[in-house]
């Protein structure tokens, strides 16, 4: 008999018992480096450790043991435990887009959707690739007649990293964590959310940011109504790059200052109703610096929520005033050949993730019918959407939640988070009684998950909710901002 190839004979002499596969030498090796070492072949339910290795200190981060597992069928896992200093507490990361690319946050070099501020600061963390592996955080072919996949994706990712993560630091430490911390954005601020109502014991704290946490709702419906609005008759963009710097100005120059400070900044994009019929080109006019009446439609309709034909909300907001300087990267495109990502997410999503059964390639994102599609999504919603407002077991478990959102993001829309916010406060019994669990930051200016610098250099640099939330967590003050160093 073997055990994940090693003998028996050889697990029982260096302290493995059969009935557990449990390394003992694991919870009484004093080297960290020989403990790190012994996780290699541990053993778990329905989980098995693929790697391990230990990492340098740098500048920035501690020397970790890191842990590859997968739980099974296939949800990979990183898990990092400081071999120094370990805070005895958890950090858990969420993965943007439709993920499949493990760690790619920390890749990246910023801390959203990334474990780098945790372990920064003593904590044992760990993310997935919430179960498939995809080749571009864009395209959702993997989830292509792939159940297991879109569940994974949806919620089941989450609780798997949980249990494996958890049970690996207590096998290293000798010892369980104590309070849990869960991050993200975008698809990461969904899981957040989503932690939040299938595991709402598990994490003491939560930050989620710009949250597609109605996905149904925002790939579906919202993002067609994105790209059917900019489609020409001969199937080609009506709106082509480089006029969102012209249609940004012309904004800003009507609506800043609409709340009384002229700061470059739109504080709240639902006071602004931009009319931009003063750029209509006239005769003879250079068309590169005024729009003709076809793109002022366009823009038009993106600055409205999508609708069916009885007028009826099927998301929101639309595009919010303010968003303009970030329309190359999600909308248009730009001169030098970058292609929008918008029209991606939404492709995939209806090829892919919104239907049963999958449309597949074949289905173009013009082919959403907004009467009957929003419908015939219901089961994807109930997989993917966390945007319930009935959090009460989270807050009765007294877990603490911080919300950011940037109000100039032009993807993940920012009017779907308000409503939340609202809805979630009425089922608390009013927002005082809400913000003792919860506290939402909406940010002027600010793009998806602050990716792209905005007015003033505004990014995820400018912003810290995890030393809020630790505070918060740590004295019971609730914040009253997740600006960095205040």
């Amino acid at each position: 008999m073997k055990i994940q190839g090693i003998l028996v004979p050889v697990l029982m002499t260096i302290g493995w018992t059969i009935a557990s596969a449990t390394p003992t030498m694991a919870m009484t090796q004093s080297d960290p480096t020989q403990r790190c070492e012994a996780l290699n072949n541990y053993g778990m339910d329905a989980a098995f450790v693929t790697s391990t290795r230990v990492v340098e200190a740098t500048d920035k981060l501690p020397a970790y043991c890191e842990v590859r597992a997968t739980a099974l069928p296939s949800i990979s896992i990183e898990t990092r435990l400081p071999l120094e200093n370990w805070n005895g507490k958890f950090y858990q990361a969420g993965c943007g887009g439709w993920c499949g690319m493990l760690v790619r946050g920390d890749e990246g070099g910023r801390w959203v959707n990334a474990m780098s501020s945790g372990l920064a600061r003593g904590y044992a963390t760990a993310t997935s690739d919430s179960g498939h592996h995809g080749l571009s955080v864009v395209d959702a072919d993997w989830a292509d007649a792939n159940p297991n996949g879109e569940r994974d994706w949806g919620w089941r990712a989450i609780g798997e990293t949980y249990r494996v993560a958890n049970t690996l630091i207590e096998a290293f430490y000798g010892s369980e964590n104590g309070d849990s911390i869960f991050q993200g954005c975008s698809t990461g601020g969904r899981l957040a959310h989503m932690a939040s109502l299938r595991y709402p014991e598990n994490y003491q704290g939560i930050i989620s940011g710009a949250p597609a946490m109605n996905e149904t709702g925002l790939a579906g419906a919202a993002l067609a109504w994105v790209v059917k609005a900019n489609t020409g008759p001969d199937g080609e963009p009506i709106l082509k790059p480089g006029k969102d710097g012209l249609i940004g100005d012309e904004v800003m120059k009507q609506c800043d200052g609409l709340d009384g400070n002229k700061d470059g900044l739109i504080s709240d994009p639902r006071s602004c109703t931009p009319d931009l019929s003063v750029l209509l080109c006239e005769d003879g006019a250079d068309t590169k610096q005024c729009l003709s009446q076809a793109e002022i439609g366009v823009v038009n309709k993106w600055y409205q929520p999508a609708v069916n034909e009885a007028g009826e909300k099927l998301f929101p907001g639309g595009i919010p005033a303010g968003s303009e300087p970030f329309w190359w990267l999600w909308l248009t495109g730009n001169e030098e050949g970058a292609v929008p990502l918008n029209p991606l997410f939404a492709q995939s999503f209806g090829a892919y993730l919104a239907f049963e059964p999958d449309r597949g390639p074949g289905w173009k994102t013009v082919d959403f019918d907004f009467e009957n599609d929003p419908a015939r999504m219901s089961k994807a919603a109930e997989m993917f959407n966390s945007d319930s407002p009935d959090i009460s077991k989270f807050r009765a478990a007294g877990g603490k939640m911080i919300v950011w959102h940037g109000w100039a993001d032009a993807i993940v829309l920012p009017e779907q988070t308000v409503k939340w916010y609202d809805e979630a406060a009425a089922a608390a019994g009013g927002e005082e009684a809400l913000n003792e669990n919860v506290k939402l930051f909406m940010i002027p200016g600010m793009d998806h998950c602050g990716l792209l610098p905005g007015p003033g250099g505004i990014a995820m640099e400018s912003i810290d909710p995890l030393t809020a939330l630790e505070h918060w967590m740590e004295t019971g003050e609730a914040p009253s901002t997740i600006m960095a160093n205040n």
